[in-house]
């Protein structure tokens, strides 16, 4: 992390993402005067909103480690998935809304509780508001590595600012279609985004580097969310990130997927039926089979177990194509 000058006169420079005139902290670019505390489309305004802090133990276990993994989770979100599991939050902005230096108090709470890093949860939005509070966490004493956690859809201001100050990248690839990222995250650019931002990320801290102990200290970690019926889409994600990334880039191919948000249900939750199930394990695993003979041996060995629990159902879709 840079000296606290140097974080400083990067908060100073971030701060004027927020506007006037649009605010440029994400690619939206909402014609929204967030510096004058007008909310954009991720409903945040000039001051952060934080849902909840607390020890993660959910976290990959290079992340979360034995003593959890130091979360701040922001209210607010920049997409608009319609399976988000965190609707309440990321929709509808609920939480403590505040300062840089209450933000750093958090973050030095965390520390003090003895978590492995500070893990920025859905941090997007709000990269000024976080840029404001470091140096007044590191003037305090915060030591821990930054873990930035988010969907992939990000700035290129943003990102840059970010270079030096993050030691951990954990971003999303949710999908490699417009046409999927369209219908799900409301957003038909997000692959073209996010496959930048992530080169973006893997430029700046590398492959994932571990310690002694197994904890993440520097480096990139991609997650991908197996979900049902998208195979395909899956299987492009993974192509992309062996061809672009190589062998050695860290992969969690997430199991967990469950309906949740506007996808399955009644009304308007109807019109998305064709993800309002889990996954099954055939699936799941031919997934991994392709990440494997792609090249990708750096699978997260916690989620490749959850995914061996998954339930074997009938008729599950064709398997991704062979490798070119």
């Amino acid at each position: 992390m840079l000296d606290v000058p140097g974080l400083v006169r990067r908060a100073e420079v971030s701060r004027r993402l927020l506007g006037p005139g649009l605010c440029r902290v994400c690619p939206r670019l909402c014609r929204a005067d967030r510096a004058a505390d007008e909310t954009g489309l991720c409903g945040i305004g000039r001051d952060a909103v934080v849902a909840a802090h607390f020890p993660h133990f959910g976290e990959e276990d290079c992340i979360r480690g034995r003593r959890g993994s130091g979360t701040i989770f922001f209210s607010g979100c920049s997409l608009r998935c319609v399976f988000c599991q965190n609707h309440d939050v990321s929709w509808i902005v609920q939480g403590e809304r505040v300062t840089e230096r209450r933000m750093a108090e958090m973050m030095l709470e965390l520390q003090a509780r003895g978590c492995h890093n500070i893990n920025l949860l859905t941090p997007e939005h709000v990269v000024p508001q976080i840029l404001a509070a470091l140096p007044v966490a590191v003037s305090g004493g915060l030591e821990v590595p930054i873990v930035y956690n988010s969907s992939g859809y990000e700035g290129t201001e943003s990102l840059a600012l970010l270079d030096g100050v993050v030691d951990v990248y954990l971003p999303d690839l949710k999908v490699a279609g417009s046409g999927h990222a369209r219908r799900y995250l409301r957003r038909p650019d997000y692959p073209r985004v996010a496959r930048a931002a992530i080169l973006e990320m893997h430029r700046q801290v590398g492959p994932l580097v571990l310690d002694e102990s197994g904890l993440a200290r520097r480096g990139l970690l991609v997650r991908h969310l197996v979900m049902p019926g998208m195979g395909e889409e899956t299987a492009e994600v993974l192509r992309w990130i062996a061809r672009e990334l190589g062998s050695d880039t860290y992969v969690n191919l997430m199991a967990q997927y469950t309906p949740a948000g506007l996808a399955g249900g009644a009304g308007e939750r109807g019109r998305y039926t064709e993800i309002g199930r889990a996954p099954g394990r055939e699936e799941y695993l031919r997934a991994v089979d392709l990440a494997e003979r792609l090249g990708l041996k750096r699978l997260d060995a916690r989620s490749r177990a959850m995914g061996t629990a998954l339930a074997d159902l009938d008729g599950a879709e064709e398997s991704p194509r062979d490798v070119d």
